[in-house]
């Protein structure tokens, strides 16, 4: 995997828990970096070039003059994926296409290709925002309840919420229109109201070369959410399913992914394996075009001592590598959510719980003294904790126990 000497751009927002990852993966590589970013970023002496992600045209043109030669452009995070599309269209570089980066950051258009290329996902509505709380309450009603009521543009479980009645998808629809306010979202966005899918829940990570996912991990989801939030805690990998589900469930992410228009880089999928004539069958919740997100992919151990962010950016550069994870070690990540809203006053305890056996280490991301809120108007994590062991009973233990160490007070 030599790319030493390549010349990638990095376009970093400037809220994102993933910055410093792809710094230190590029670093690694000894790839020549240059940086667009949308804020004052503290990366040294190294120079920035101002962009806006909601100005594409101008930020290409900014960008392009600016950066030199370029062998590959890379979206750190999700507000950068148009804007790298089309900086890379413009330098002939491989990408996707716009209207397909566009479609995966929206969850109604999502649905929309994924029933017509036919991938396996719950039935839904697009509720307009000018058809009123009468259209919310019908679409619930047709989908069954329960129900789901989300947001289209926002993402990290950020406004959605379960209905199990007429009254409570009508209240969650008003909900998520203050939140979506809040957000500064237009007030002509449409709500995406769809069926409850149960069942235990995974998220593969793979990276696409002209449209093939190659999975680079799978992540159990024991604490499965089943509303009214759904928020995410714990994470554990490799998978505990058996291969049949994985591979089918793999099948159905690329199948996704390719419905959208993907072709390239990394997605992130979000799937259930939901009961359906007597059997287990993979059912697609959402996907991102991105690679896991928070500091999620620190939990992950491939060999040669290789990161996930590392493996995106040679693939962005056409040298994809297999991802080899270390035989026989689990690894697991605990994603802390914020419980309630208020001012973070401190997290005592992060020692006692770094000492739990099998804890790898305690990340808390949330600087003391912020307003903080939990989901789904909230868009951040507490923090999170990672560990390792040799089952997946151990890793979860370990995680739950140094949970409980761990004293939060919001006031």
């Amino acid at each position: 995997m030599d790319v030493s000497g390549s010349r990638v751009l990095l376009l970093i927002p400037a809220v994102t828990y993933r910055a410093t990852d792809f710094l230190v993966a590029a670093g690694r590589l000894g790839l020549d970096v240059v940086v667009g970013s949308d804020g004052a970023l503290p990366l040294g002496d190294r120079p920035v070039v101002h962009v806006d992600a909601n100005d594409v045209g101008r930020s290409v043109d900014r960008q392009v003059s600016r950066s030199g030669p370029l062998d590959a452009v890379v979206a750190v995070d999700t507000p950068m994926l148009a804007l790298a599309a089309a900086v890379a269209s413009r330098l002939g570089l491989p990408h996707n296409p716009v209207e397909a980066v566009i479609a995966a950051n929206d969850k109604a258009e999502q649905r929309r290709l994924w029933l017509a290329a036919g991938v396996p996902q719950p039935s839904f509505r697009v509720v307009l925002a000018e058809a009123g709380e009468r259209a919310i309450t019908t679409a619930a009603a047709e989908v069954g309840f329960p129900c789901v009521v989300k947001a289209v543009s926002l993402s990290g479980s950020q406004g959605v919420l379960r209905a199990d009645d007429e009254a409570s998808a009508a209240a969650a629809a008003r909900r998520i229109r203050g939140i979506l306010a809040e957000a500064l979202r237009p007030d002509h966005e449409p709500l995406l109201v769809e069926a409850y899918v149960p069942g235990w829940e995974v998220s593969i990570d793979g990276l696409l070369t002209d449209g093939a996912v190659t999975v680079t991990a799978v992540f159990d989801k024991p604490d499965s959410p089943a509303g009214p939030t759904f928020e995410e805690t714990i994470l554990i990998s490799p998978s505990r399913l058996p291969k049949r589900l994985l591979a089918a469930a793999a099948a159905v992410s690329e199948q996704a992914a390719r419905g959208i228009g993907l072709r390239f880089g990394p997605i992130h999928a979000e799937l259930r394996m939901a009961p359906r004539d007597g059997r287990e069958t993979p059912t697609m919740l959402e996907l991102a075009a991105r690679s896991i997100g928070g500091l999620c992919s620190r939990s992950l151990r491939f060999l040669d001592g290789v990161s996930l962010e590392e493996m995106v950016l040679a693939n962005a550069l056409g040298r994809p590598t297999a991802p080899v994870r270390a035989a026989g070690v689990v690894v697991g990540v605990f994603m802390l959510p914020v419980e309630r809203a208020g001012v973070l006053r401190m997290v005592e305890g992060r020692r006692e719980a770094a000492a739990v056996p099998g804890i790898t280490g305690v990340s808390i991301t949330l600087p003391v003294g912020q307003s903080v809120r939990p989901l789904p108007e909230g868009d951040r994590y507490l923090g999170f904790i990672f560990a390792d062991g040799e089952s997946h009973a151990e890793v979860e233990t370990a995680l739950r126990l140094a949970r409980r160490r761990l004293r939060v007070v919001i006031e």
